[in-house]
């Protein structure tokens, strides 16, 4: 059948909508639920992947459509991979009661930039402030809304127009193609590469800086690692040598440590000891092993820090109250070193005993609900990573549990364990299903066995 006959076939808009129940179905989102599914089945006709129209399908489509579209697109997950701080499913879990704690400042009133003191106007960067400069040392703090932002800014306040010396080993890409050469060129910095990819020295520094040299910006790797025949000077070489040259030194940390906990794991030097290397600016995100919200800290001398908030770019790239609720509940927790209460440390500290419990736990769930005989469910020792560019190739130890001996289609199953009511998100590898419970909350766990037995039903 021609495509133009397969066009011709597509019902008009008022014969579907009255297909639908007006008392169950609100006209003006109902018309823009069928405008979207026709439009994907005009796409899949010119593709070639629809040989027929299928009005009962239509009809279910746009239901389902319907559905979705009220819900809303961001929902719960059960994150079975392991990846504490994954990416793609919302970087670091926030303690349970954070809202709760929180919630009568960011639904009423509160005075994010306002001075009680004065009966004026104040600095919405002071409620945080002061905690970073007694957990960190710093001499000053402000707060954009991720770190990228954060580079951004420091790059066109001190840089813009001039020369940055950045090591080849260190001109990163991550996730989303943010790379630092073009945000360089974005923020008006000219990018000047020093070194090799696998060898910098403190001399390559040296010899390149000219009098339209304005800083020397170290990078985070954060998400592979140079080995071999490698060599990069110290931190404190660096900032010592900025100095000696009269130019700034900055360090674009990525992922910034505030605790001792991750040393079984993480080689990476804290916040404080990369303060104590004498850096003039350091930047670093609020989501990741910090265990926060999606933030950029800055840290540093005061009238640089004083300086990125009188850009006027700083107004496009500040954070809102909601944010700094959270950060400011957060950084509180490690001011009264209340760790334990940050759900991203506990989950990349849980012991090999405690997930062994727990992988035990989730296999008599799953076991009692799972009938069918021929299936193997089984505890296995794996390695997982932190995520989140943090702590990049180091391994971490996990307990999974494997579900084998399916006897369907392993991609099926893993596809449909996506589209349960409460979407599982789990690793395939050799034709089995690895379910890795440091990142499986045990309230999740008859869910998660629900949805097994879901996914296997309909495949």
């Amino acid at each position: 059948m021609s495509n133009n006959s397969l066009y011709r076939q597509i019902p008009k808009m008022d014969e579907l909508l009255h297909l639908f129940d007006p008392q169950q179905y609100k006209r003006d989102i109902l018309k823009f639920c069928i405008n979207k599914i026709l439009a994907t089945t005009r796409k899949n006709i010119a593709s070639g992947y629809i040989g027929y129209i299928d009005k009962t399908l239509l009809v279910k489509q746009i239901q389902q459509y319907y559905s979705s579209f009220l819900k809303g697109s961001l929902e719960e997950i059960i994150n079975a991979t392991g990846i504490v701080i994954h990416t793609n499913l919302g970087r670091a879990p926030l303690p349970q009661n954070i809202l709760t704690n929180i919630s009568e400042k960011i639904t009423g009133y509160s005075n994010l930039e306002y001075d009680l003191n004065k009966g004026s106007r104040g600095d919405r960067y002071h409620h945080l402030s002061e905690y970073l400069e007694f957990l960190t040392g710093a001499e000053s703090a402000v707060i954009l809304n991720n770190n990228a932002a954060a580079v951004f800014l420091i790059l066109n306040t001190f840089a813009k127009e001039k020369e940055c010396l950045v090591s080849r080993g260190e001109l990163v890409e991550i996730g989303g193609s943010f790379r630092i050469p073009e945000v360089m060129s974005n923020s008006g910095a000219f990018l000047k590469e020093v070194g090799t990819t696998n060898k910098t020295k403190i001399s390559d520094y040296e010899n390149a800086v000219s009098d339209k040299t304005a800083m020397i910006m170290k990078v985070h790797k954060s998400n592979y690692v140079i080995k071999g025949f490698t060599e990069e000077p110290s931190l404190s070489e660096i900032t010592q040598k900025a100095k000696q040259m009269g130019i700034f030194s900055y360090y674009d940390l990525g992922s910034g440590i505030l605790t001792q906990r991750y040393n079984t794991f993480c080689d990476e030097k804290d916040v404080k000891k990369i303060v104590d290397s004498d850096f003039d600016l350091i930047s670093f995100s609020g989501d990741k092993l910090l265990g926060g919200v999606q933030a950029g800290i800055v840290l540093g001398r005061k009238h640089l820090v004083d300086k990125l908030k009188q850009n006027q770019l700083m107004r496009m790239l500040r954070v809102d109250k909601i944010t700094l609720a959270v950060l400011q509940e957060i950084l509180r927790m490690y001011v009264k070193e209340n760790e334990d209460d940050i759900t991203t440390i506990n989950l990349l500290n849980t012991s090999n005993t405690e997930l062994g419990k727990k992988a035990e736990e989730l296999k008599k769930i799953v076991e009692s609900k799972i009938s069918q005989s021929k299936i193997s469910i089984e505890i296995e020792d794996v390695i997982t990573y932190t995520g989140g560019g943090s702590c990049p190739m180091q391994d971490i130890h996990s307990k999974a549990l494997v579900v084998k001996n399916i006897g369907k289609n392993i991609s099926s199953v893993e596809n449909n364990l996506r589209q349960y009511n409460i979407p599982i998100i789990c690793r395939v590898s050799g034709n089995k299903l690895y379910f890795d419970v440091r990142t499986i909350f045990e309230k999740q766990f008859h869910e998660l066995g629900e949805g097994l037995v879901w996914a296997l039903r309909v495949s």
